[in-house]
């Protein structure tokens, strides 16, 4: 049910998103992506969250940038370092997002998701990198510590360790 539900908000979240946030006052936008976080809400609410949410809190807590913002510029990296154990559901994303996946390698079809969800953060404007919004090298370490006794992170699909996670932050640096 978890992965039903996942998957729409993806669809979803893929067709209104860009609509909410070039033209605000569109309900169409407005509302679909409503409706979208509310099915990804029934999604997590049944299998957790992991890494992403993980790493985005202290991002939060230390340096005021909101959640989305903060698992929207983390997401894609998460994605590549969570791809060993989720080669069977990432292509089904790519799908949900509009990517042609035929001919593709379970690979590839992965890494088509990830580069979609990169895409749709840049064409909706998140920043790319932790220095655009303010945070440092030397604040790794504590973001670290953070994101790795998060009540989020346990779920995550991969196991990770403190010195993965500062990795991961170094990647988006």
């Amino acid at each position: 049910m978890s992965d039903m539900f996942e998957i729409e908000a993806i669809r979803m979240i893929s067709r209104y998103l860009p609509v909410a946030v070039d033209e605000p006052q569109n309900p169409e936008g407005r509302n679909g992506m409503a409706v979208a976080q509310y099915i990804a809400g029934m999604a997590f609410s049944n299998v957790g969250l992991g890494l992403v949410h993980g790493m985005a809190h202290p991002m939060g807590s230390l340096f005021d940038v909101p959640h989305g913002v903060a698992n929207a510029l983390l997401l894609p990296t998460v994605m590549e370092y969570n791809m060993p154990e989720c080669i069977d559901k990432y292509p089904r994303i790519a799908e949900a997002m509009g990517v042609d996946i035929k001919g593709m390698t379970p690979q590839e079809a992965s890494q088509a998701a990830v580069d979609a969800v990169r895409a749709l953060a840049i064409r909706v404007g998140i920043p790319q990198h932790l220095s655009d919004l303010g945070i440092k090298e030397s604040d790794i370490p504590a973001l670290a510590e953070q994101a790795i006794a998060d009540v989020c992170t346990p779920g995550n699909p991969r196991e990770c360790s403190l010195e993965d996670i500062k990795a991961l932050y170094r990647q988006v640096l």
